[in-house]
């Protein structure tokens, strides 16, 4: 196991055995990053996995060393927090596909010694949360008190309880869904065509070249960053205000302050972010889903399952509406799971999990202290 500044801890792994992907290629090599916070206890019972969101990263709640911004779950991780470093060990993995040290696209392939590009393997979730798994493992922790996370990350969860309902005690998928609907994978085609577009991107091997295709990222952004918050937060936030300026200029500048915001969004997205990353991440979101994989039927997928839940949703989110995380909480109530629901009112959108909701954390804090005890804790 390595440390350096930019990534965190990474472990290399698949060597003794690869990494049978969904797609059907085996990873004889690869690398996961991870941060961890707090300390693990002398039985290695008191371990928490973050699963990020697609556009985060192992850098949860420590300064970013690209931007220098604080950690995008800061708010929840940390001594009397939440998530309490005081009491337990949090570890946040760079998922696999992704661009801050884990094997990705932007990796270097390590059989011929240049980058991925387009060749790297598409992944799904589960694949994912395989290579998740073999960090924990190679962490020496047999079960995890609990996993962890929001949106592409409550997805991972979801899979965390599928896959190793035997490893962890309690799951808490927050504003997610077990399958990507059509409406969300439309998004993401309009992202991955505006990076697809960027004359910039060449193919997906603009690594040999001296620019990347920061217009066509910035662009998928915006556009994706858009479906993260409310009408109510955007009229709270912007309304119809003019940036800097008194009357319109009748042109195609940043005339509204909610046009000055959104290109600010996509400009720096794309300092800390790999294009190719986005496409594939993207990709694994839109095949994502647990019914399909588990005979048609989601219960199946949490049949006879020990796993305490606790599902989260907000009441604005129309990316992950609350209806599909009822979805789930139908599924574990037919295989009599033990399941708590929560709909948070915000009026925040789907980003809602990352900014300061006191209820939110105020029950999530009650359902972690509840099951501690139970699990000796």
């Amino acid at each position: 196991m390595k440390k350096n500044e930019l990534n965190g801890y990474s472990v290399e792994l698949g060597s003794n055995q690869a990494l049978n992907l969904d797609c059907g290629v085996e990873l004889n090599h690869f690398i996961m990053a991870f941060q961890t916070y707090g300390r693990l206890n002398k039985n290695k019972t008191n371990a928490i996995l973050v699963c990020h969101a697609l556009t985060g990263d192992q850098h949860a709640a420590n300064t970013h060393p690209l931007t220098g911004k604080p950690g995008w779950w800061e708010n929840m991780i940390g001594s009397g927090k939440p998530l309490d470093t005081d009491r337990f060990l949090v570890i946040c993995i760079n998922v696999l596909g992704g661009c801050m040290g884990s094997t990705g696209p932007g990796e270097i392939n390590p059989q011929n010694g240049e980058p991925w590009g387009l060749s790297f393997p598409v992944v799904t979730i589960a694949d994912m949360v395989r290579a998740q798994a073999r960090v924990i493992e190679y962490l020496g922790i047999k079960k995890l008190f609990s996993v962890i996370g929001g949106s592409m990350g409550g997805m991972q969860t979801l899979q965390w309880a599928s896959l190793y309902p035997d490893k962890i005690c309690t799951a808490i998928p927050i504003a997610s869904a077990a399958r990507h609907s059509a409406q969300n994978i439309a998004f993401h085609e309009v992202g991955r065509q505006a990076i697809i577009a960027d004359p910039k991107w060449e193919n997906g091997n603009y690594s040999y070249k001296s620019s990347t295709p920061k217009s066509g990222l910035a662009v998928a952004r915006m556009a994706a960053h858009v479906t993260y918050l409310s009408q109510a937060a955007l009229r709270r936030k912007f309304g119809r205000r003019l940036q800097n300026r008194q009357e319109k200029t009748y042109g195609f500048g940043a005339d509204f302050q909610v046009e000055s915001y959104l290109r600010h969004q996509g400009i720096t997205f794309v300092d800390r972010f790999d294009a190719n990353s986005y496409l594939y991440m993207t990709r694994a979101m839109d095949y994502f889903d647990l019914a399909h994989e588990n005979k048609g039927s989601l219960a199946n997928a949490f049949k006879n399952t020990p796993v305490r839940f606790c599902i989260f949703s907000f009441t604005s989110d129309w990316l992950f509406p609350t209806s599909e995380s009822r979805e789930i909480v139908h599924a574990l109530n037919a295989e009599a799971a033990n399941v708590s629901f929560v709909e948070i009112e915000s009026d925040k959108g789907h980003d809602a999990f990352l900014l300061d909701e006191p209820e939110f954390h105020k029950i999530l804090s009650g359902f972690i202290n509840g099951a501690a005890p139970q699990f000796g804790l």
